[in-house]
């Protein structure tokens, strides 16, 4: 029985090995910001639960000329921004304002709809600086599309950090939990979000649920992953396959993103701002916000 009982142990804890490898494309966005983007593209329209990841720089900008995303809408889905440098400034036509510096995250639940800006600091704006980080959108279930809007903002001093114990690769835990540490964000739906920072010589192994789809995107140099030990490098996106863990390894510095979602499996509708489950459903959310029931985001006029 003691026999039996150690295989069925061993075959629950299966490290994930990598299936694909995606290379990020550039693209420009909003008012004319250049992203790193691994999906969707061509060939990769999503990796459910997650609809689009960009990493945004790093570059520097000269006074006057840093760009963002003004206001714009969304429905159906979240939006979750992550700062390694420089400052964002978030407004929404529910009357949520906020600037998010390095090392913080901000957290949209568009839900039902709203109308978004995304900038850089007026600061930046005005003095140039080193603007680098990341949006991923989550998918939102079909129950859930048409929810009240919800705004998390976190600053670095509310984000998690644990460290392996040889102290060779240490984790900012923006969602989920790693190494016995949990993340103060509360999500929608279970979501695994892990920024790794990792020294020669690392060997990672985290548990994330089997039921998660999980993702490696490497920012900085480059790892192995797996048994197999399957070379991802910088600017490369590995999906992985089933298990109850992930383990990655590095013999130089790197920096990962480690992603983790239970998928929906549901139908996508998609166009632009906005993320449904039918056409119908995305053409009635085009004709709520031309009608402007997604709101507006109201500023106090500034004088001089």
């Amino acid at each position: 029985m003691e026999i039996v009982e150690q295989r069925l142990s061993e075959q629950r804890e299966i490290v994930r090995e990598s299936q694909r490898i995606v290379t990020a494309h550039h693209q420009t966005e909003g008012a004319g910001f250049v992203v790193r983007r691994p999906f969707p593209s061509a060939s990769l329209s999503f990796v459910d639960p997650f609809l689009l990841l960009d990493e945004m720089g790093p570059i520097e900008y000269q006074p006057g000329q840093a760009v963002g995303a003004p206001d714009h809408p969304h429905r159906g889905f979240e939006t979750i921004t992550y700062v390694l440098d420089g400052e964002i400034e978030h407004e929404d036509s529910a009357g949520h304002r906020g600037v998010v510096g390095a090392g913080g995250v901000q957290w949209m639940t568009a839900g039902a709809g709203i109308v978004h800006s995304e900038m850089p600091s007026k600061q930046v704006q005005r003095d140039g600086g080193r603007v680098h980080g990341f949006q991923v959108w989550a998918n939102l279930p079909a129950g859930l599309k048409m929810s009240q809007p919800r705004y998390q903002e976190l600053g670095p001093a509310n984000i998690p950090v644990a460290t392996t114990d040889d102290g060779l690769a240490s984790v900012r835990i923006i969602a989920g939990e790693a190494l016995g540490v949990t993340a103060s964000i509360n999500t929608v739906t279970p979501i695994v979000y892990q920024d790794w920072t990792l020294r020669p010589g690392a060997r990672v192994q985290v548990q994330v649920p089997a039921d998660h789809q999980v993702v490696l995107y490497v920012f900085a140099g480059a790892i192995e992953v797996g048994a197999s030990k399957v070379s991802v490098a910088d600017g490369q996106l590995s999906i992985l396959g089933d298990g109850d863990w992930v383990g990655f390894s590095a013999d130089q510095p790197a920096r990962v993103l480690l992603l983790g979602g239970v998928p929906l499996r549901e139908p996508v509708a998609r166009y632009g701002p906005f993320v449904m489950n039918t056409e119908a459903e995305l053409q009635q959310a085009f004709a709520d916000y031309r009608s402007g029931r997604l709101g507006e985001i109201t500023r106090e006029a500034r004088i001089g």
